[in-house]
This record gives structure tokens, sequence and C-alpha cells, in this order.
């Protein structure tokens, strides 16, 4: 049986307007959200609580490991990734480097999700 769609297309600009308003609240549960995303549709990884955790303890892992996820999720369906565990790498460019990594991997999302039918909330 294939793995449920359980992503959701979210706004990337709504994404990194919420993290800061809410002074990073809304990316832990982003970071919550989209482990358990990920898991749920691979079968495998870190899970929604393991990626809290790791998010709340040693966030620039967290640059790594879902652009990780989303790189094998993509090949699983045959289709070459947006994003490679590489993009970690932005979190060493202060204040931008975020933002550019939450836009590539909102899309990243949202693009595959969007392909296997999810809907825009």
């Amino acid at each position: 049986m294939p793995p449920e769609i359980g992503g959701v297309f979210y706004s990337t600009g709504l994404v990194i307007l919420l993290t800061i308003v809410t002074c990073g609240v809304w990316g832990a549960v982003w970071s919550y959200r989209t482990g358990e995303d990920l898991k749920n549709y691979n079968r495998e990884g870190l899970g929604g609580v393991v990626t809290l955790v790791v998010a709340l303890l040693l966030s620039p892992v967290i640059m790594f490991t879902i652009p990780n996820e989303i790189e094998k999720m993509y090949q699983r369906d045959g289709r070459q990734s947006p994003v490679t565990t590489l993009w970690g790498l932005w979190f060493l460019l202060p204040l931008i480097g975020p933002i550019v990594w939450y836009v590539k991997v909102q899309q990243a999302l949202n693009d595959f999700w969007l392909s296997k039918g999810a809907r825009q909330v």
C-alpha cells in the first residue's frame, strides 16, 4: 500500500513571517509538522518529536536533516530533488542564510505535496 499524502502546502512567505512574529515558536511547530509529514510519507526518518527536539537543542542539525529527508523522498519518486543535504550550509550565512534555506526547502515541500494531490491551505 502506498504511503498516505500527509504533507501540507504552506505559503513560504507565511512560514517566514510567522517564524519572525512568534519569535521562533512557529519555526518549532513547522519543524515538528515537517518531520512528521516526512516520516509518515517516507516510512523512515526522524519523525516530528525527534525533529522538534533536535531543532530546539541543535538547530543547525535540522538545516541538514530536513533537506536530506526531502532529497530521499524525491529520489524514491524517481525525481531530481531541488534540495540536498548540503543546503544546510546556508546556516553559516547570518540572517539571510536561514531565509534562503526556508524559501528553497518550503518550495521543495510544496512542489512535492502538490504533485501528490495535497490541497493548499
